[in-house]
């Protein structure tokens, strides 16, 4: 029996996949045969999409099995369900929680203080990772986190800095006690997914910075949608010098029979491919240096579907992420 529940963050600018990281984190942990909560907090039904299944309710639902004969279970967390939740666990309101429900006390509460309102989607995550089976065996091997992203995953996680002016007694405060605890423990791992581009990169950076400053563990800065390069060693070589020229490819186009005019098209795409190929490179030495292990996932060329979920899973699982 392990001795506790991992807890996987996977945060990331917009753009970058982080949807599409934490599923595969949780195909990838399925494929050991480990049971997986995947949550998601941003009410964007992403994990839905991905897995292409009905949008998910504040219900915890197995979505897929994975190879080894693992489950992955989701879970869309949402403020206003977790209160009514909170309510009911802790003060015994029931069917009063639902009725401040309708009058609006749950908007008015989680708008005024934000702090609250991240207090309460992290409590949830909380909850699932402590919960226990009746042979107290944890009810979760792994619980994966879609979380905000990178520009603010910090405020969101450091939930105990946010409650600090609003409640410094009472159980809004133990939970964000315990909840703080939990996330900087040695289960808990933040991965930073980003794409090799100078914004996405420099945010990661960033990121890195705040969470550290935080104290709050970072697991693996993941390099998203890699292009490969398509370029033998000696071609690129002389496109970087500039020999290549337009007449001599359409030399070898006659040769092999093929349209001449295609010649300069040819060159220019070359040269597109090589510069976002240096571009890439220049952005993966910035992250060589940010002092955590770095793992690519490739571009797939045919999108993702859960064919794709499983051969990221693999690249993931090879990297030690899981």
């Amino acid at each position: 029996m392990a001795l506790s529940t991992q807890l996987h963050v996977v945060t990331g600018k917009g753009g970058t996949g982080k949807t599409t990281v934490a599923a595969a984190l949780a195909m990838s942990l399925a494929s050991e045969g480990k049971k997986v909560l995947l949550c998601e907090v941003e009410g964007r039904q992403g994990i839905a999409q991905l897995f292409d299944v009905p949008p998910l309710p504040y219900e915890e639902r197995r979505i897929a099995v994975g190879l080894g004969g693992g489950s992955v279970y989701a879970l869309a967390i949402d403020p206003e369900s977790a209160l009514l939740e909170y309510l009911a666990m802790y003060y015994r309101l029931g069917r009063a929680g639902k009725a401040l429900d309708r009058f609006g006390i749950i908007d008015f509460a989680t708008t005024i203080a934000p702090g609250v309102r991240d207090v309460l989607l992290t409590g949830k995550v909380y909850e699932a990772a402590r919960r226990r089976a009746d042979d107290n065996s944890f009810t979760y091997d792994a619980v994966i986190m879609d979380a905000p992203p990178t520009g603010r995953i910090t405020r969101f996680l450091n939930v105990n800095s946010e409650v600090a002016g609003l409640a410094k007694v009472g159980p809004i405060r133990r939970q964000a006690d315990s909840i703080m605890q939990m996330m900087r423990s040695p289960q808990t791992h933040v991965h930073l997914v980003t794409v090799l581009e100078e914004m996405p990169v420099q945010e990661t950076i960033d990121g890195i910075a705040e969470l550290t400053s935080a104290r709050l563990p970072i697991g693996h800065v993941i390099l998203n949608l890699v292009r490969p390069s398509l370029l033998a060693a000696s071609t690129r070589k002389a496109l970087d010098a500039g020999t290549v020229k337009a007449p001599t490819i359409a030399k070898s186009l006659a040769k092999a029979s093929l349209d001449q005019s295609a010649a300069p098209a040819l060159l220019a795409g070359g040269l597109a491919h090589l510069e976002r190929q240096h571009l890439q490179e220049g952005q993966r030495e910035i992250l060589d240096d940010c002092g955590h292990p770095l793992v690519e996932l490739p571009s797939l060329s045919d999108g993702i579907d859960l064919g794709a979920l499983f051969e990221l899973a693999e690249t993931l699982k090879s990297a030690g992420v899981a």
